[in-house]
């Protein structure tokens, strides 16, 4: 146990005093410990938590700081500003010690001062729309059919009453594997500027294309534990200043997650926040995201899709698709049980091997499964899946 302790403090040590680079160069022969002795550590294709890289990992272990010095200001900046490069905003980011559903939340009862519009396409919309029921917040769900995306035609007929003045979009639905055609629901909510426009990108930011500005996205929320590549315990958000305008006309907007608050601190502040954040999640963001600008981040989106192709393929040859085709995410595919077979057992077979993916989400159960290609996973690591899939069904 001892020599364990001392490589993973050497480890961590190189990290702190090298970059990125230099660390992969000297430090290849790292491998994680297995887990409770004999336990095998499994690849995971879920769609989060996700494979998080070693360096990214031992990079959670640096020592801690204090949250109100300089360092953690400075820290927290440089997060915000390449978070802004994802995002493609020129907004203020606020940063939350949290799941993305804790933003979510803050988002509609921090903006929503008349009535809230929550457009679902699947579980994680209607979760949205839940949120809003249980803090008091008025609200009415437009739920499209599970596979099929949210419509302009929706959007129009919705919001031309002049009943709502905050709407909720999901941008990529995890339990149906369905992204929505932003660009075509921007057209139709651009022309209502009243309204605050919150967009939940928690599965597809650092994955696929968010263009927050373009898109006149208000509060555009993501996640670490998806796209972003790190252990989850941390979310990300956008906050126009027609969203802080608008917070300051709603009473009661709670506390922890009142994001006028966490706003007017950072401004404050000099970027640090009201109560004692995951620093460890800081240093390994701050270095991650450095990480994805070496890569680039186009180049990260097409290695995305890429993935996603082959997946795609497989699926095709072999199931079907669930979403509509026209609407396909870029980071997960769902795919119907159209054999019917076992995932569990599937799934037990794969553990064996060291792989795990996916069974369907709440009602689709049995019903699909899931593979996800997002944060750092290669083409590679999907073709060994695939492979291994196939010998285990004999497919081939």
């Amino acid at each position: 146990m001892s020599m364990i302790l001392r490589n993973f403090y050497l480890s961590v040590k190189m990290i702190l005093l090298l970059d990125f680079k230099t660390y992969h160069k000297i430090n290849q022969k790292w491998q994680r410990p297995k887990l409770g002795g004999s336990i095998m550590h499994k690849r995971l294709f879920i769609p989060g938590p996700v494979e998080v890289a070693d360096d990214v990992l031992l990079k959670m272990a640096t020592p801690q700081i204090s949250h109100r010095g300089k360092e953690a200001s400075a820290l927290q900046r440089n997060i915000s500003d390449k978070m802004r490069k994802v995002f493609n905003t020129k907004e203020e980011i606020l940063l939350s010690t949290s799941s993305g559903s804790g933003l979510m939340e803050g988002a509609v009862r921090s903006c929503t001062a008349k009535r809230a519009a929550v457009f679902s396409v699947g579980a994680f919309g209607n979760r949205w729309f839940e949120m809003c029921t249980s803090n008091g917040v008025p609200a009415d769900k437009f739920e499209s059919e599970w596979g099929q995306p949210t419509t302009p035609e929706m959007l129009e007929e919705v919001l031309s009453t002049g009943k709502y003045d905050l709407i909720t979009i999901t941008m990529n639905e995890t339990s149906t594997g369905l992204m929505n055609d932003m660009n075509a629901l921007s057209a139709v909510y651009k022309k209502y500027p009243e309204v605050v426009v919150c967009v939940d990108t928690v599965s597809n930011a650092a994955g696929t294309e968010v263009k927050a500005d373009e898109w006149a996205i208000d509060i555009c929320i993501t996640s670490t534990q998806k796209c972003l590549g790190l252990p989850a315990g941390m979310a990300i958000c956008s906050f126009s200043k027609k969203a802080m305008e608008r917070a300051k006309l709603v009473p009661n907007r709670g506390m922890y997650f009142d994001l006028l608050e966490l706003y007017n601190y950072v401004q404050k502040k000099d970027y640090q926040y009201p109560s004692t954040p995951s620093l460890s999640h800081m240093f390994a963001l701050d270095y991650q995201l450095d990480k994805m600008m070496v890569e680039g981040l186009d180049n990260r989106y097409a290695r995305h899709i890429a993935g996603a192709q082959l997946v795609r393929a497989w699926a095709r040859k072999y199931f079907e698709i669930f979403p509509d085709e026209n609407f396909m995410s870029n980071t997960l595919t769902n795919i119907k049980n159209t054999r019917e077979i076992n995932v569990s057992d599937l799934n037990k077979k794969l553990g064996e091997k060291g792989f795990m993916i996916s069974n369907g989400y709440g009602k689709l159960k049995d019903k699909t499964f899931r593979i996800a290609h997002m944060a750092e996973t290669t083409t590679k690591e999907i073709e060994d899946l695939l492979v291994l899939i196939n010998e285990i069904l004999g497919l081939e």
